[in-house]
């Protein structure tokens, strides 16, 4: 089917009166929906490639690279990080290392913490959430800036139990 029949179909459903017409085909799937107040006819065109195009087979060699710079970097990064534990955030929100502006810091690296410690504050839809510490030890990093944006369970700070 060619751009000039689906323009044809198109002008065809929306002068009929029809609300929507769905057409399958071998790889082309046309659902046309038109609105009888305003007159306006949509239309939405999907069109599925077989399995085993040759799209697959392009995206292919683009990833590869990546892929071994990453198990390069994260073969090492465990073997560092694997005796600390890592707080990550329960909620999406934006991070805050105080308080207020006014405010000191919650905590700062090298600080001991003791289980049930405010580390944080998370602002979920203008509401100001603590994070609390669900271990005890000592601050090793901070991994996100304060008043920036976190999402779920992303790591906020690594913390040495020892």
């Amino acid at each position: 089917m060619d751009l000039k029949e689906i323009q044809n179909l198109i002008k065809f459903v929306a002068n009929s009166g029809v609300a929507e017409v769905k057409l399958e085909m071998d790889d082309v799937k046309i659902t046309i929906r038109t609105t009888l107040e305003t007159n306006v006819t949509e239309a939405t065109y999907v069109q599925q490639l077989p399995a085993q195009a040759a799209l697959p087979q392009a995206v292919a060699p683009q990833q590869t690279a990546p892929v071994v710079v990453n198990v390069n970097s994260e073969a090492a990064a465990p073997a560092e990080n694997s005796k600390f534990i890592t707080i990550k955030s329960p909620i999406i929100g934006t991070f805050y290392r105080k308080p207020s502006p006014d405010k000191p810091v919650f905590t700062e690296v090298g600080s001991t913490i003791a289980k049930g410690d405010v580390l944080c504050v998370i602002e979920a839809m203008k509401l100001f959430n603590e994070i609390e510490s669900e271990v005890s030890g000592k601050i090793v990093k901070i991994l996100v800036d304060d008043m920036s944006p976190v999402e779920f369970d992303q790591p906020l700070f690594l913390v040495d139990p020892s």
